[in-house]
């Protein structure tokens, strides 16, 4: 079953590097693949996750030009975050083969492997772009709320975890004028409440000034960013709502033991 999973986001990986650049370009999803360089068709067998990148030697096999690492990094962070949240759902006692829980399980998977496949479009779009669409993180809220309380979570905690991610970013939006932070961290901090809850968005968000002020501090100390750069925070934010997600109850009782 790891390797099917792993499969899958390998496949799913794909699709989201294609969906990011169609967002960027303001593309449909319909029609071929094709490279954003000459913008020839790419052939089924050029599109293979990962082996095609690795086959191709990293380039197009019509233009020659360089194919971005994005493509295989991408596809391979997919399978492996949809192969930890899968062993993380087993942990629970939770069996495919037990009937009682078939639908608690599906459900279960379903929700984090959409969760996941949303952070992981915030991230690059953010991280390449500099900006996070509504598009994705009005779609992510909605179905965040909705997996959520079908999964036994209280609407409450989860409209107070949205309160609190969105607030915090909005209160930071109003101080500065807009300079700290955009709109869209906003809707992105109400994202991961909805996602996580009230007490384990606090812990998200604990966990992406921590990550940001130490590669920032590092890039800065490499020389290559300025103290003045502008800084991709949603790649931040939606990096530590995994690590919660997926690990959430772990690093706050390691958190808790060092107080």
């Amino acid at each position: 079953m790891v390797i099917l999973i792993f499969i899958l986001g390998l496949i799913i990986g794909s699709f989201l590097n294609c969906l990011v650049w169609r967002l960027h370009v303001g593309k449909t999803l319909g029609g071929r693949s094709q490279c954003t360089r000459c913008h020839k068709k790419i052939f089924w067998y050029d599109n293979i996750p990962v082996i095609s990148f690795l086959v191709l030697k990293g380039r197009c096999r019509h233009c020659k030009k360089k194919i971005s690492w994005q493509y295989p990094l991408v596809e391979l962070a997919t399978a492996i975050l949809f192969t930890l949240a899968y062993l993380q759902i087993t942990n629970y006692g939770l069996r495919i083969t037990d009937y009682e829980n078939f639908t608690a399980y599906g459900l279960r998977l379903t929700a984090y492997f959409v969760f996941i496949s949303f952070l992981i479009i915030i991230f690059v779009f953010d991280f390449r772009y500099y900006y996070i669409l509504d598009v994705v993180t009005i779609p992510a809220a909605i179905f965040a709320f909705i997996a959520n309380i079908l999964l036994g979570m209280d609407w409450k905690s989860l409209i107070f975890g949205g309160i609190i991610g969105g607030g915090i970013f909005l209160a930071q939006f109003l101080l500065s004028r807009g300079k700290w932070i955009g709109g869209g961290d906003i809707r992105l901090g109400a994202v991961m409440g909805l996602m996580l809850g009230w007490q384990m968005v606090l812990l998200a968000l604990f966990l992406s000034y921590t990550i940001g002020a130490a590669i920032s501090i590092i890039l800065v100390a490499l020389k290559y960013k300025k103290f003045s750069s502008k800084v991709p925070f949603g790649a931040f934010l939606s990096s530590a709502t995994i690590l919660v997600l997926l690990y959430g109850d772990k690093l706050l009782g390691w958190y808790l033991r060092w107080l």
